[in-house]
């Protein structure tokens, strides 16, 4: 499916007046805000982390894992640090979308991604699998979680390099803290309500280049609208064989006429008579004998 159909099924208003409405919660436009955007993905990082000095070294949106084996993962902003540490951002509005198997899940296929046959458990690198939810998924009313594999008898960490955390989209803080402010920008539609200026620009600037958008968002778009897709798909391959049935239709008729005409010395319009061929079609048969 390219662009322009995507375009002449839905109309480009639509297609724009959807983008419009979309928030950074919104795993849509959030992928498409941090597209192989290092500067926007390290800032989100760097507030979420507390790391100031993070860098980030690349950054890939609906980064797709594949599974030879079994179900494979697509991911909403993949990215590694300079350090080699990878880092899986996902939105979610739904709570089913954030259940804590699925950010296992999730880090389980980072690793399945990143380990080459033969190398040694220990090249694995730290990996953070962070879900920015809609709603507070863990329900401890807390702006943010940490989860870390703990030995239960020593209280200490398991130290295996997976780390789980949860920003709770729904906490409301005012103390001016970046986290907060970041939380609050997640659920902006308009970028001039933002806080933060690195990513109220970037919202921004995606919104005023609809062309660049409409390029970039169209297997988005697939996703998104994948059942009305399919419907026009059925009901564009019903019409090509209706039309394919009704042109083989006319070819055997043609065919008819012509046997009759040489076989039975008849002109064309008796033989299309002889067929009961339709007053109305037998101008344009004739054309065609």
């Amino acid at each position: 499916m390219i662009v322009m159909d995507i375009e002449k099924i839905f109309g480009k208003e639509r297609l724009l007046k959807f983008i419009n409405g979309l928030r950074l919660i919104d795993d849509v436009f959030f992928s498409l805000c941090f597209a192989d955007n290092v500067p926007c993905v390290e800032y989100i990082l760097q507030i979420i982390l507390d790391k100031n000095d993070l860098k980030v070294d690349s950054v890939a949106a609906q980064k797709t894992v594949e599974n030879i084996y079994g179900r494979s993962v697509r991911l909403d902003v993949f990215a590694t640090d300079a350090g080699g540490k990878m880092y899986n951002i996902e939105v979610q509005r739904a709570d089913a979308g954030a259940v804590p198997v699925r950010a296992r899940y999730n880090s389980a296929m980072m690793d399945y991604h990143k380990l080459k046959e033969g190398e040694p458990f220990k090249v694995l690198p730290e990996s953070f699998v962070i879900f920015i939810t809609e709603n507070d998924v863990l329900k401890g009313g807390k702006i943010i979680y940490h989860i870390d594999r703990i030995v239960k008898e020593t209280g200490k960490n398991f130290g295996d390099g997976t780390h789980i955390i949860y920003v709770n989209g729904s906490y409301k803080d005012e103390s001016g803290s970046l986290l907060g402010d970041l939380i609050h920008d997640f659920f902006c539609i308009n970028p001039a309500d933002m806080r933060l200026k690195i990513l109220a620009e970037r919202a921004a600037f995606v919104r005023s280049n609809t062309g660049w958008e409409l390029n970039k968002m169209n297997p988005l778009f697939e996703e998104i609208f994948k059942d009305e897709l399919e419907t026009a798909h059925t009901k564009g391959k019903a019409e090509g064989k209706a039309e394919g049935k009704a042109e083989g239709a006319k070819e055997n008729f043609l065919a008819n006429v012509r046997k009759m005409m040489k076989n039975l010395h008849l002109t064309a319009a008796q033989a299309m008579d002889a067929l009961e061929i339709p007053a109305d079609k037998q101008k344009e048969y004739a054309d065609l004998i």
